[in-house]
């Protein structure tokens, strides 16, 4: 048989049981004011805004930057806002082939990329989706306007909040190097393996050889004919 919680409760230790509240009238008063006390003691600090912009941390969410060569209008930053803020336009134009007989490619051209801030809820999933590194945060955050319409960006806009953007944190010494970064160094070691290898192939001339190649050849002087006497023909 399950005994009752409530009998159970009835007979627990006296000691077990939390402390009972101090009946003594103002206490909390009293710790307010002791906390009051304490604050009225400490230099007071006062943002000198806006003569004195803030310390923000690096990876604030102010604004987004448009870094706008690296944008291939793929549309996954438009499709995966749960906003649906960011307003793109585009056309196709054809690229000839680079050489002849070759085929003609068509790319896209950005005509608009626009941000509406009055809807955007800061998650970073633009920025986050983006595959090539055509969007970053930026701490900017003095954007503020007297009609909501025009918290609608530009691409312009957006492309000047890009030099905002702060340098990325340095790596960790000991972490492992960027596969971009080997990459290029790898292409760039073989580059200058294959430039010294040719250079060593080449025949060098020898000094005497050189030193014959520039030394004129001589002149050999031509026999004159010489006419018979006239009491010797």
């Amino acid at each position: 048989m399950a005994a009752n919680p409530a009998n159970a409760a009835n007979t627990a230790n006296p000691a077990d049981l939390p402390p009972a509240r101090s009946r003594f009238p103002g206490s909390g008063l009293a710790k307010g004011l002791a906390v009051t006390l304490r604050t009225m003691t400490k230099k007071t600090v006062t943002a000198q805004y806006p003569d004195v912009q803030p310390e923000l941390p690096p990876r604030s969410r102010g604004v987004i930057g448009l870094f706008e060569e690296n944008c291939t209008v793929c549309m996954l930053c438009a499709r995966e806002c749960p906003d649906w803020c960011i307003y793109i336009d585009s056309h196709k134009e054809t690229v000839p082939a680079a050489v002849e007989g070759g085929r003609e490619r068509s790319r896209n051209v950005l005509d608009r990329f626009a941000i509406d801030f009055s809807l955007c809820m800061y998650c970073g999933i633009c920025i986050e989706v983006c595959p090539f590194d055509a969007l970053f945060w930026s701490p900017e955050f003095e954007y503020a306007e007297t009609d909501i319409h025009e918290l609608t960006h530009e691409r312009d806009k957006l492309r000047d909040w890009m030099w905002t953007v702060p340098a990325p944190p340095a790596l960790d010494p000991a972490a492992e190097e960027p596969k971009e970064v080997a990459s290029a160094r790898k292409t760039a070691e073989k580059l200058a393996a294959a430039a010294e290898a040719a250079a060593t192939t080449e025949p060098a001339a020898s000094p005497e050889a050189a030193a014959g190649a520039a030394a004129p050849e001589p002149k050999t002087a031509e026999p004159k004919a010489t006419e018979p006497e006239e009491g010797q023909a």
